[in-house]
């Protein structure tokens, strides 16, 4: 199953749109971050 939700991210003074995409599945449980995530991200997983 796919889904997209689209919300909004605060990049200084400007809003950007951002999509979020979820794809449920069956097997292991794993979270994939594709794009430029801040350092924050890597140092959470």
């Amino acid at each position: 199953m796919l889904a997209i939700i689209w919300s909004s991210a605060i990049v200084g003074i400007d809003a950007v749109k951002v999509g979020v995409e979820v794809d449920v599945s069956g097997g292991l449980p794993k979270t994939i971050v594709v794009g430029l995530p801040d350092a924050a991200i890597q140092e959470s997983k």
